[in-house]
C-alpha cells in the first residue's frame, strides 16, 4: 500500500513538474534536461573482471565484475582481455557465451597469447577487457533509456488523470447531474409553454371553426336566394289550378240577399 502511494506520489510530482509553468513543459525541454548517465569523454569499452570458475576443458571460463554495463554483453559478442599481471604480453580473444548478473561466462579458444603453457591459469585471475562492442552498447543503452523514461512520463501523465477523475468522481457526479437536472428544468418549461401554446390553440380554432360554419351556412343561404331558374309556361294554368277535385261550380254563384222573404 505504501509503496502504490509513493507511486502516486512521485507520479503527481512529475506531473506538476511537466505542466504548463513547470521545468518540463515540452519534449525538447524534456530532452534537455534528462540525465542519460552517459559521459561522451569516458572510454566504457575497457573494464576490469576477476576469474571465478573454469569448466575442466579450460576454454570456457566464468568472470565477475564490478562494472554493471557487462550486463549489456549479447551472447556472440568479440572481446579481447590482458592478465593484469603480464600486461606485457599480447591480448587473447574471447566469445561471450552467457550473461548473468554481476556474471558474464567467456569461451577462450587460446590463453597463450596472454598466459602462455607453463602455468595453471588460476581462479581468481583479474584481467584487463577491452570490448568495443560495449562501448556502443552503452551509448545504445542511455539513449534507448531516454525515450524509455519519456513513456514513463506520459505514462505518469495518464496515471495523474485517471487518479484525478477517481478522486473527484463524487463531485463530477454532483455536477453532472446537476447539469442534467438544470436541462430537465428547462425542459419541463419548454413542455409547460408549448402545452400552453397548443390550448390556446385549440381555443382560437374552436372559435374559428363557429365563426367558419356560421358563415358557411349564411353563403348556402344566399347562394340558394341568388340561384336563377328558367321558367317555360306552355299553358294557362288557371283552371286546372281551381279544379281541386271537389263538386264545385266553375262560375260564380247567384247573390242571395241577405234578407229572408217573409212567408206566410
Amino acid at each position: 500500500m505504501l509503496t502504490v502511494f509513493l507511486s502516486l506520489l512521485v507520479g503527481y510530482s512529475l506531473y506538476a513538474a511537466e505542466a504548463p509553468g513547470g521545468s518540463i513543459s515540452s519534449d525538447k525541454e524534456f530532452y534537455e534536461n534528462v540525465d542519460t548517465f552517459y559521459d561522451p569523454n569516458f572510454d566504457y569499452s575497457r573494464f576490469l573482471g576477476r576469474v571465478t570458475d573454469r569448466d575442466p576443458s579450460g576454454n570456457i571460463i566464468k568472470v565477475s565484475s564490478e562494472n554493471k554495463n557487462t550486463k549489456l554483453f549479447q551472447a556472440g559478442d568479440v572481446l579481447v582481455f590482458n592478465v593484469s599481471a603480464l600486461t606485457n604480453r599480447d591480448a587473447c580473444t574471447a566469445y561471450v557465451r552467457d550473461v548473468e548478473k554481476d556474471f558474464f561466462v567467456l569461451s577462450v579458444k587460446d590463453f597463450y597469447p596472454c598466459w602462455g603453457n607453463d602455468d595453471y591459469f588460476r581462479r581468481g585471475t583479474q584481467l584487463n577487457f577491452v570490448a568495443p562492442i560495449l562501448s556502443q552498447r552503452v551509448k545504445d543503452a542511455s539513449m534507448y533509456r531516454v525515450l524509455l523514461m519519456k513513456r514513463k512520463r506520459d505514462f505518469m501523465r495518464q496515471l495523474n488523470d485517471i487518479n484525478h477523475f477517481i478522486w473527484s468522481y463524487d463531485q463530477l457526479r454532483v455536477q453532472r447531474a446537476a447539469e442534467f437536472d438544470r436541462k430537465i428544468v428547462e425542459m419541463q418549461k419548454e413542455r409547460s409553454l408549448a402545452l400552453d401554446r397548443l390550448a390556446a390553440q385549440k381555443r382560437e380554432n374552436i372559435h374559428l371553426q363557429k365563426e367558419l360554419i356560421y358563415r358557411m351556412d349564411k353563403l348556402d343561404k344566399d347562394i340558394e336566394f341568388q340561384r336563377v331558374e328558367k321558367v317555360e309556361l306552355l299553358r294557362d294554368r288557371w283552371a286546372e289550378d281551381l279544379n281541386l277535385g271537389h263538386p264545385v261550380e266553375n262560375r260564380p254563384q247567384e247573390m242571395k240577399s241577405k234578407y229572408r222573404k217573409a212567408t206566410n
